[in-house]
């Protein structure tokens, strides 16, 4: 009996916990396709907001300009933390554990510091803010997660398979590309697909360096709830809801799958 009091218990408190995070998602996905412009009162079904979005060119342009940026910024640093933790992953060197603790403070700075000492850094050098410094910055803050990703996925690889194609007369690199590659692919697409919604997600490093003809979705977002919450908000914040769950759910898959094929090795 008192067993299953708990168990209940649990049940109730995670139902509440997981109640507190997604229902405010959940009402705003539904008032996305409320008729009416008062969020408070239903009128009735409609896809008025997103067509009227779809015709917004500001809102185009914000989004183009979270595609670009997003975009180069997942492929610079799924290459460069590729071959970071490649580096980090193979040689032994000084410091190591102090160098791979670095790796974590991207992650572990508050953002809003992060984005303050980038806006410094440009202004201090001379570097006007746009497109070129959302970039850096985005980079910045993604090359952490790519190398932990992919340098997670290298601790389970082996390294033996390797040596053995060396044995059979292999290149370096043909080792790497038909050994080494298609076993850490799968922690090279999840770093990457990380990197993308980490990017095209960002609103607070965003925020300090962005320049006025580089505003990403989610700064226009920003500007139209200072300007007053309009129901194309709920309908341009869903989109971004989708999309970004989307991709952290494909990321999440493809790092299970990962782990579960290195305990299989």
């Amino acid at each position: 009996m008192q067993k299953t009091w708990r168990s209940a218990t649990l049940a109730a408190y995670t139902l509440a916990i997981l109640a507190f995070l997604y229902l405010p998602l959940l009402i705003l996905t539904l008032y996305s396709f409320n008729d009416s412009r008062i969020n408070a009162v239903w009128t009735g079904f409609t896809l008025k907001w997103y067509a009227s979005l779809m015709t917004n060119d500001r809102v185009l342009e914000a989004l183009t300009n979270s595609l670009i940026v997003a975009s180069i910024t997942t492929v610079v640093s799924t290459v460069m933390g590729t071959f970071a933790a490649l580096a980090l992953h193979r040689y032994q060197y000084r410091c190591r554990t102090f160098l791979n603790s670095l790796l974590y403070l991207p992650i572990l700075i508050p953002e809003i510091v992060m984005g303050l000492s980038l806006l410094i850094l440009f202004s201090q050098t001379g570097v006007p803010l746009g497109k070129p410094t959302l970039i850096i910055a985005h980079i910045t803050f993604c090359l952490s997660f790519v190398i932990i990703t992919v340098g997670a996925r290298l601790e389970g690889s082996r390294d033996d398979l390797e040596e053995a194609a060396g044995d059979l007369y292999a290149t370096p690199w043909q080792a790497f590309r038909y050994i080494t590659l298609p076993m850490i692919l799968p922690g090279i697409i999840a770093g990457a697909l990380m990197a993308f919604t980490l990017s095209i997600d960002d609103f607070v490093i965003s925020f300090f360096v962005a320049g006025p003809d580089s505003t990403t979705l989610p700064l226009y977002i920003y500007a139209m709830v200072k300007r007053g919450i309009s129901p194309q908000i709920n309908a341009l914040s869903t989109c971004m809801m989708t999309v970004t769950v989307s991709l952290v759910v494909i990321s999440q898959l493809l790092q299970m799958k990962s782990y579960h094929a290195s305990r299989k090795d």
